[in-house]
């Protein structure tokens, strides 16, 4: 077993860990000063950073790390090696990265780096700068670092890149030198192969200096609005550029732990005020595809942002753009990059997911590397529920999501949860895992807890972890107060491990003025189980079978007559109850018809009584 699942695993079982072991949660701050010169003939830019950064951890640091993404676009690098060698390698990469032209490929290199004043020493691992610095910083101090640096964009393959498919100029995510996160469990200087982000939230002031006839969308507020043009053209105020001059555009974003931009010639910008005052901004390059669907998706995205406001939690922020770029859809703070060219549909589900990462990766700000799925599946889960409210469905929203669950599950290629995003060994195995498996998650605490308590649960996990980095073990304990349940044995199996579910009904056999049922546990995984009896009559009862490691049960909804009956020890391989009613009065038994548990073979699930009365499943 590998270290990261050893972490993973005693994070989320409660056992002892570096975390809980500390007397109060802290997090580091980092403030970024930037600007940029970009030259779009040669598409490579210098900058100056400014970087200070407050140590609050209890630790002295002797180094620190940045990222350097754009160094992941050469060939021969980690990210091209990886792809090359892995066994589903990314439509979208392949063999990409090794065909690329020195004029081609990415690069991003400090050139000068000093602390508090006074030169450092610095080396370039591929996409990581490790930095001896001169005097260690103390815990509770701050350190300056000021470095200068150059970068050249790559073609665009992944995330990243220039002139994109859809024939975007620029789109620039993961473009600067970015400090790796510190936290509980020391530095987390991973090297970029193309999967998840972590970072350490902070004040951003970004100066970009481009080509006049670009426009540029990006994270934060735009400091000079009037002097770019930046929402103003619709609004009569005159804008002029100075031809042959480059035209710098100022951002602010306030605690945010990343920032991005994009840049083309050719776009159009439109905005929509959402609730609570929210400015939502649309960048895309019109045709005869866009001019039809992007005029529409402001007023979605505005309503689809009241419904997510309500059920998950408040969006912080006061701005939010939507911008055509990158290579598919991507999250940042504040904006997402999506393309651009799909149907009103696919427009519209890519908006709603990416703007769901805010929630969820961007407010919270999880460790994406270590538990990705706390991101993709909570975004996965959260969106499919919005996108059900927008289409006005009636369809079960996650049932696409279970589907693709149980296709990987069967397959004998499941990976557990708790693998580090990068070691997966296929992208389809990572891809089900924290997509589809991490939203599954979330619909078996609805059939654990009951629907309206894992809502409120759900809701105050936001609010209480926002900007705080939750792990696995805050958000179970989270669901664990809000219901009053013991949820160890889900999250240790569910997440640790890859054993399955599987409940069916053995055996109904008449017993005169009785029915007894045996249920069986065939899959390694415990569930509390429900089993409806369906009357011929009409009439409908449920019977609940708590586990007793739950030690409790979830609330009666009121739904449908229920029976509690005495908690099922998990070692036991069945359970026996009776119904207090003949046979011949039952038309059906049925075991979670509302299929929110993830039982892999459901064919064993319902008994169907006829007028044999001693029936049994062998």
């Amino acid at each position: 077993m590998n270290l990261n699942l050893l972490l993973s695993i005693a994070c989320i079982t409660g056992v002892t860990t570096l975390a809980s072991a500390q007397p109060g949660r802290w997090q580091q701050k980092v403030d970024y000063e930037m600007e940029i010169d970009f030259d779009v003939s040669i598409h490579r830019f210098t900058g100056t950073q400014k970087l200070i950064y407050k140590n609050n951890s209890p630790d002295t640091l002797h180094k620190v790390f940045y990222h350097l993404y754009f160094n992941a676009f050469q060939p021969g690098s980690m990210m091209d090696v990886r792809s090359e060698n892995i066994q589903d390698p990314d439509r979208r990469v392949r063999q990409r990265i090794a065909r690329l032209k020195d004029s081609e490929a990415g690069y991003l290199q400090p050139l000068s780096l000093k602390q508090n004043g006074k030169t450092v020493q610095y080396d370039v691992n591929g996409t990581i700068l490790e930095v001896l610095l001169n005097k260690p910083v103390l815990p509770g101090n701050e350190v300056v670092l000021k470095m200068q640096f150059e970068g050249q964009v790559p073609l665009q393959i992944r995330r990243s890149g220039r002139d994109n498919a859809e024939g975007i100029s620029y789109s620039m995510a993961q473009w600067y030198p970015k400090l790796c996160e510190y936290d509980y469990e020391g530095w987390h200087a991973n090297p970029y192969i193309g999967r998840e982000f972590y970072g350490t939230w902070g004040d951003f002031d970004v100066k970009i200096s481009i080509d006049p006839t670009f426009v540029v969308a990006a994270t934060g507020y735009c400091q000079n609005p009037n002097e770019v043009g930046y929402g103003y053209e619709d609004e009569g105020v005159e804008v002029t550029h100075q031809l042959n001059k480059k035209l710098t555009w100022h951002f602010n974003a306030p605690n945010v732990h990343d920032f991005v931009w994009a840049a083309d010639p050719d776009y159009t910008h439109l905005k929509k005020e959402g609730p609570n005052g929210i400015i939502l901004h649309f960048f895309y390059q019109p045709d005869s595809i866009t001019e039809k669907t992007w005029p529409l998706l402001p007023d979605i995205t505005a309503n689809a942002l009241e419904f997510m406001n309500e059920h998950f939690g408040t969006y912080p922020y006061n701005k939010y753009s939507v911008i055509q770029a990158g290579d598919g859809g991507m999250e940042y703070p504040m904006a997402t990059l999506i393309n651009g060219r799909s149907s009103m549909e696919g427009l519209v589900s890519v908006t709603i997911h990416e703007f769901f990462h805010s929630w969820y990766q961007m407010v919270l700000g999880s460790n994406e590397s270590l538990y990705a799925w706390m991101d993709e599946g909570f975004t996965s889960y959260a969106s499919a529920y919005t996108m059900k409210y927008i289409r006005d469905s009636k369809n079960d929203p996650l049932q696409r999501l279970y589907n693709n669950y149980y296709l990987m599950a069967k397959s004998g290629n499941e990976e557990p949860l708790s693998s580090h995003a990068d070691h997966f060994n296929t992208n389809r195995a990572y891809g089900i895992a924290t997509y589809s498996k991490g939203a599954v998650t979330l619909g078996q605490l609805e059939y654990i807890m009951g629907k309206e308590v894992f809502d409120r649960a759900f809701r105050r996990y936001y609010n209480t972890w926002k900007f705080k980095h939750p792990n696995p073990t805050d958000f179970k304990r989270i669901m664990e107060k809000e219901s009053g349940l013991e949820l160890d044995w889900y999250f240790l199996d569910w997440v640790g491990t890859t054993r399955t579910i599987d409940y069916g009904i053995r055996s109904v056999i008449s017993k005169g003025d009785k029915t007894m049922v045996t249920i069986e546990r065939t899959g390694q995984m415990p569930m509390p189980v429900e089993v409806i009896v369906e009357y011929n009559n009409g009439d409908i009862e449920k019977y609940y079978l708590p586990l007793r490691i739950m030690r409790g049960e979830k609330p009666d909804d009121g739904v449908i007559p229920r029976i509690v009956l005495p908690d099922w020890p998990w070692t036991y391989p069945t359970y026996t109850f009776a119904i207090q009613a003949a046979a011949e009065t039952i038309k059906r038994i049925e075991i979670d018809p509302s299929k929110r548990m993830a039982d892999l073979n459901q064919s064993d699930n319902i008994f169907i009584i006829d007028q044999i009365m001693h029936a049994t499943f062998d």
